[in-house]
């Protein structure tokens, strides 16, 4: 059947100006002042649209999470959204990285990661509206103020909207291939901490004991524990050390900040417990060890299975081939998934570049992206 020449198109032009608004305002993590002017904007155009507006207050410096329900479909179980606003790029960034179209390429700092899927699954809901249609299901949209540092202040918004959902869309990034995400590890943080005996270096280091030393030997005996075949990554990337400032003093103290990826629960308490039970290797130092899983492990269970065949079905209906991944990265869908809610990730912009300086997404899914996540929309039930 022909389109009507006045009945509403999915426009990319039009998904981008939206996009490259969003973009503009910066948005880094820590900044919850700054995260909240873009709060702000998004739940203005969410309030034009007549969803039913809840803005939860931030805390510990980081911004408001934002919580937008339809209008139609009662507080029955729905369709939850999952997006997030901060960015991983500081204040400044923009100016010397402005948003910029290369051909199919546009960039921007968290254009693709992910201000481009959050502002894509905006648009298919508006999409909607203009139609003057509902879904069967209704709709609620929750965006985030701090998930690239861990969702510390959301993650219980998100897990009791989860929960009071039936299904669950994460707009994260999508894969190569124009692929989907269905399973994520488990994310675990840690901080060692290395005390030696300070002593001059030169004239009494026979009596001292560096830290650094013993945290360069704690730091081979981590990065030992990665196994490929088990999915398995353990990484030290930040390491801090010294005493009072000086090259001439044998250090006292040193920390080191630890990644861990696991693939399943089991793996995951495996290597907390490996990880927390570090002693010191050299004598008169002390080492101790702090942290946890910061996220579940997101498994590809049976609701995740039918969801993405949904999805699948739906993308094949448009000539689109929509692959599955699994992928070590993490995002807010691990907490929606941990839970036994069927979830399907990496429904945003196709592009590259995820924290990186040449972060972009491609101008050309912009239009079969959105349609999809509006046939989603459209189809659940």
């Amino acid at each position: 059947m022909a389109a009507e020449a006045n009945e509403p198109r999915i426009d990319p032009d039009e998904i981008l100006a939206g996009i490259r608004e969003w973009v503009e305002v910066e948005t880094p993590s820590g900044d919850g002042a700054a995260v909240n002017r873009l709060v702000s904007r998004v739940e203005t155009q969410l309030g034009q649209l007549g969803m039913r507006i809840t803005r939860h207050p931030g805390r510990d410096g980081f911004g408001d999470t934002l919580e937008a329900r339809s209008p139609w479909g009662g507080d029955g179980p729905g369709i939850l959204v999952l997006a997030h606003l901060d960015t991983v790029w500081d204040q400044g960034t923009l100016a010397r990285r402005p948003f910029t179209v290369e051909g199919d390429r546009v960039y921007g700092p968290g254009i693709y990661d992910m201000k481009g899927g959050g502002h894509l699954a905006f648009y298919a809901y508006r999409h909607l509206v203009r139609q003057g249609r509902e879904t069967r299901l209704p709709i609620t949209f929750l965006f985030v103020p701090e998930e690239e540092v861990g969702s510390p202040t959301s993650r219980g918004h998100i897990e009791r909207a989860a929960k009071a959902a039936r299904y669950v869309l994460v707009l994260e990034p999508g894969r190569t291939g124009n692929g989907v995400v269905t399973s994520r590890k488990a994310w675990g943080r840690f901080v060692m901490t290395v005390t030696g005996v300070s002593a001059h270096a030169g004239s009494g280091h026979e009596h001292g004991r560096s830290a650094v030393i013993e945290l360069a030997r704690q730091i081979l005996r981590i990065e030992a524990m990665t196994d490929y075949a088990r999915g398995i990554t353990t990484n030290v990337g930040v390491v801090t050390a010294g005493g009072p400032g000086k090259g001439n003093v044998v250090p006292p103290l040193a920390t080191a900040e630890i990644d861990l990826r696991a693939p399943d629960d089991a793996t995951a308490a495996e290597m907390v417990e490996r990880i927390l039970a570090l002693r010191a290797i050299g004598p008169d130092v002390t080492v101790t060890v702090e942290g946890g899983i910061n996220r579940p492990p997101f498994v590809r269970h049976e609701g995740v299975a039918r969801l993405y065949e949904t999805a699948r079905r739906l993308a094949g209906e448009m000539a689109m081939e929509l692959p599955e991944t699994s992928t070590g990265g993490v995002s807010d869908g691990n907490f929606a998934a941990a839970l036994g809610v069927p979830t399907l990730d990496g429904l945003g912009v196709l592009g590259a570049g995820a924290h990186a300086e040449h972060e972009h997404l491609l101008y050309s899914s912009l239009e079969p992206r959105t349609r999809l996540v509006l046939r989603l929309f459209e189809e659940l039930a």
